[in-house]
Formats: structure tokens, sequence, C-alpha cells
């Protein structure tokens, strides 16, 4: 028998941790993800993310964090920073790392790699957060406002305060600036949004609508959605009326 998101209700409690979190797979290629949740990269370090970032807490590598690293780099979640041991098996020529650093984001359980790469040099020095977004606002939180960081990360502010990656399904990826499927998938989405008074955050079931909403559609892929900005519903109402 088939499940809907809905019926898997794929909610987190911190007291009880994930229910009914869906893996998928396709072993004849080592891949392995998150059957629901989308996956998302953040690169700068935007006022946004280092918000995000200063909510994480350090925990031990779980099944969680392995869907987010390639199958034969697994074992380098277990390897501790150079910064922690010269003589990681992570660390390159006692200077430079490649390694990954596992967290979780408490808010909403999720799984966080950190992934390092530093040339021995120390010229470079750079850390990737991946993370899963959330299929929904928690039970009992309520949308506020949306954010663009930088063109590049979506987010929503709960009228709680409480920063959320924008909720994403695994077939979603959101962007904005150009005429393709990511700005579609965020009018949609930004549409089911405002015709639900921001009550229903959940990802579409469909990437996005066969008819788009012409004017939600503009918008995302215009040059205007690519600053940093955050919109409350009265704004996208605007923007939708044109």
């Amino acid at each position: 028998m088939s499940r809907t998101q809905h019926d898997l209700q794929t909610t987190y409690d911190p007291n009880q941790g994930w229910s009914h979190f869906v893996l998928y797979s396709e072993p004849q290629y080592g891949i392995a993800s998150s059957g629901l949740h989308g996956s998302v990269s953040f690169e700068r370090p935007t006022r946004r993310v280092k918000e995000w970032q200063d909510r994480l807490q350090k925990c031990e590598p779980n099944p969680l964090h392995t869907l987010l690293v390639e199958s034969r780099k697994i074992p380098s979640l277990f390897h501790p920073c150079v910064y922690e041991d010269r003589n990681s098996p992570s660390a390159v020529a006692q200077d430079g790392c490649v390694c990954f650093q596992a967290s979780y984001d408490p808010e909403f359980g999720l799984p966080v790699v950190a992934d390092h790469h530093r040339t021995v040099s120390g010229n470079i020095d750079h850390w990737t957060y991946r993370t899963l977004a959330p299929t929904d606002l928690r039970p009992g939180d309520s949308f506020a406002s949306f954010i663009i960081d930088e063109a590049t990360n979506f987010w929503i502010r709960t009228t709680a305060g409480v920063l959320v990656i924008l909720p994403e399904a695994r077939h979603g990826g959101y962007s904005v600036g150009y005429s393709g499927g990511g700005p579609n998938a965020l009018a949609s989405y930004l549409r089911k949004l405002i015709e639900t008074d921001g009550e229903d955050a959940a990802p579409l079931e469909h990437r996005f609508d066969e008819k788009p909403d012409r004017k939600l559609v503009a918008w995302t892929s215009s040059k205007e959605a690519q600053r940093p900005q955050e919109l409350t519903l009265d704004d996208l109402r605007r923007i939708q009326r044109g």
C-alpha cells in the first residue's frame, strides 16, 4: 500500500525523535537519500546562515548523516578534523584537511554535515554545510515571512522568530532569476502560501503547477527576486497582484 506524506506524519518531536523518516535508495548506483526531504547546501556564511549555524549542536554521526555524504566517504564522518588531530586519516600532510563534521539542528532534528576543505598551505580553508530541508513547519508554528538570502538560500521566519529552511520535497529545487523549473517551483510554493494565508507551508505534491501563476513566475524569474529581502504575506500578495 502506498503512503502519502500526510499519512506518514513526517514530523519531529525532540522527546521522541523522527516519526516515519523515509529512505530512498538505488543500491545498484550506490545512492541513498531521504525519500521525502530535499537536500540543501550552504557555502557562503550569510547573516541568516550564521544564525542557523549558531544553533547547531555537534553530535556523533548517525545513519541520517550518511545520507549527506558519498558512500565511499562515509568513513570520513568518523575522522577528527586536522585542527583536533594532525594525524587524522582525513588530514593532508598534517596541515590540509578533507574531513566531515556531524551536527544537527535541534529545532527540527535534521542532520547536518560540514564538509571541510583546507589546502596544505592554508590559503584555502572552506566549509560547506549540507543538510535536509524540513517537509513542513512544526505543529503550532505559524508563518511570518519568506526570506530570500542572496538569491541562493530560502527561508521562512515563524511568528516565534525561528528561522526555518524553506520546506522542500525531494523533487523540489527552488531558485530565482531565470526562466526555468526552479523559479516555477518557487512561484508555485508561494502561490500555495498566499492562498492558505500561510497556514499550509508544506511543499506541493508535484514540483510546480501545470498552469502557474503568471505574475508570481514573472517575479521569481526576475532580477528583482535575486536581491536579499524579507517578505510578509501582504508583500507576496502585492507581487501576485502585480
